[in-house]
């Protein structure tokens, strides 16, 4: 039986978190000791979005999932095209994006 390789990581996940859910808008906001990202579903016509899940992490992991998140968005562009999204700057406070 072969050894598993050094530094090679085990996930679990359960069926409902393999399920997802749809998120189209997010806050993000921060401390000096962490970042918040708020994942919200906006309806259409709606006046309140509900936030469907919270994570909350330090700010070396915010810049290493920034940095892996550049990296599938570049690796999606080169196989699929460029993204194409609303040039309307977000609001100046917070961090909503949609």
């Amino acid at each position: 039986m072969a050894e598993p390789e050094k530094n090679q990581l085990s996930i679990e996940i359960d069926d409902v978190t393999a399920q997802g859910m749809y998120c189209n808008l997010a806050f993000i906001t921060h401390s000096e000791q962490e970042f918040i990202l708020d994942f919200m579903f906006l309806s259409p016509q709606q006046p309140k979005a509900k936030v469907r899940s919270r994570i909350i992490t330090s700010p070396k992991h915010a810049k290493r999932f920034l940095s892996a998140l550049m990296d599938n968005i570049q690796k999606y562009e080169s196989r699929f095209g460029a993204i194409k999204v609303d040039t309307t700057p977000p609001p100046a406070e917070g961090g909503l994006y949609h």
